[in-house]
């Protein structure tokens, strides 16, 4: 259990410093974060999460990502639903908490997203469904490749939390503006079922694309991370 009560907490802390940060700080008169703060945000949610919990449960914080590890060999089976549970109960704690703060000011409206993801007319810079669905597919791969390589017995000792949440800062960078980023089922689910309404239509898209990538991510480490026997 402690595994997944790590989980949990680990995931509540991301949803809550990742998606607090875009709702309560991102356009705050005068000192707002904006882009590069948010994305640094959820960057550090992981740093300090790994730090914290790593040793406990992997410091996973994510559905994808637990499945991703599973399919690279990291991970057993058998833990990837009480994972996965834990992750999205996690979430959803985290979005019933910044429900509870952003509720809090006056003229507040879940209407205008909650950071929640979206495609389309629900897409920070109107992208398509096509053009969210490759975005979240690639970054989620790219990910995964971080993660396995950082975390693999060859690599650096005691870097890779800095690599991991170096990567996520950089995805958030890029693809913001396209689908408000997720690559992480739990982070999606944790605000839109809060927002409800298209949020909740369109969440499909961010459990299927985030799974694909961190299984393509997964394959892409083992071709190029494969040890090479000396002759």
């Amino acid at each position: 259990m402690n595994k997944y009560s790590a989980e949990f907490f680990g995931t509540f802390w991301l949803v809550l410093g990742g998606c607090g940060s875009a709702v309560l700080a991102a356009a705050f008169p005068g000192l707002g974060i904006g882009l590069l703060g948010v994305s640094l945000a959820f960057g550090l949610t992981v740093v300090t999460m790994a730090y914290a919990i790593g040793h406990i449960s992997g410091c996973h914080l994510n559905p994808a990502v637990s499945i991703g590890l599973w399919a690279g060999g990291r991970f057993p089976a058998k833990e990837l639903l009480p994972y996965i549970i834990s992750q999205v109960l996690g979430g959803l704690a985290a979005g019933a908490v910044l429900y509870l703060i952003a509720s809090g000011k006056a003229g507040f409206e879940l209407s205008a997203g909650f950071a929640a993801n979206g495609y389309a007319e629900h897409s920070p810079g109107q992208y398509s469904l096509l053009a969210a669905l490759v975005c979240e597919v690639v970054m989620t791969m790219m990910f995964l490749v971080v993660i396995l390589g950082s975390t693999d017995k060859r690599a650096p000792q005691g870097m890779a939390p800095l690599a991991i949440g170096l990567c996520l800062t950089l995805i958030h960078l890029i693809s913001i503006p396209v689908t408000n980023t997720s690559v992480n089922p739990a982070r999606s689910t944790g605000v839109a079922l809060f927002v409800g309404d298209w949020a909740v239509m369109q969440l499909w898209l961010f459990w299927l694309a985030p799974i694909v990538g961190a299984v393509l991510g997964a394959g892409v480490y083992k071709m190029i991370g494969k040890e090479q026997t000396q002759e």
